[in-house]
């Protein structure tokens, strides 16, 4: 069963202060009633609508002052949004709005209603990403978002020097070993070649007389 209600403050996707629209009546009465958002369209609340009126105007003119001045601030921002992956760098899941809205409130203490971040599409690898805030009917904004990984990169192996490059190295060693042997021998004075020993000298024949 429908009811008639005039609303007395600004709902999101029902409506704003002033507005006559048709509700469940078990909604107006357990909750729209009890929390003061809403009146029961009668002849006397009639009269209140032009009161209502004005309280959207100034409510309405607020919001777009505050919201032009978010929006020049947001776009200076990098929101960074840690994520789980897996060893192969694909993500668990998706960034969704409300975990963009909840590193606004941790990162830069702007609060800001999960329903006014659009996602084009869903957001499912790393790397910088822009999202669309829609803050008021009048005013937007882009936000620029930056997926970071919790994961740990594995360790990339050492690369082994290559053995050619090992052994010329070494053969050049030897290469600049052997000039300098060759110079150091070259300095060493020639041992003077020994004087030959005298022959010894045959003993005389002795003659037959003898």
């Amino acid at each position: 069963m429908k009811t008639e209600v005039i609303l007395t403050s600004n709902i999101i996707g029902l409506g704003g202060e002033s507005d006559q629209v048709k509700v469940a009546a078990g909604y107006a009465r357990n909750y729209l009633f009890p929390q003061r958002l809403a009146i029961p369209l009668t002849h006397a609340n009639k009269r209140r609508i032009e009161a209502l009126k004005q309280r959207r105007a100034e409510r309405e003119a607020h919001e777009f002052n505050t919201m032009s001045e978010l929006a020049k601030g947001v776009t200076k921002l990098i929101c960074v949004i840690k994520v789980k992956t897996g060893e192969d760098g694909k993500m668990f899941g998706t960034v969704t709005a409300g975990m963009i809205a909840d590193e606004l409130k941790h990162q830069f203490d702007i609060t800001l209603d999960k329903r006014k971040i659009h996602l084009a599409h869903p957001i499912r690898t790393l790397g910088e990403q822009e999202v669309e805030l829609r803050l008021h009917h009048d005013v937007n904004a882009m936000l620029k978002l930056r997926i970071e990984s919790t994961t740990p990169l594995p360790a990339a192996p050492e690369a082994a020097e290559p053995e050619g490059r090992v052994t010329e190295k070494r053969g050049k060693g030897r290469q600049e070993a052997a000039p300098a042997e060759e110079k150091a021998e070259e300095k060493k004075p020639k041992a003077a070649k020994a004087e030959k020993a005298p022959k010894a000298e045959k003993p005389a024949k002795k003659s037959k007389g003898e």
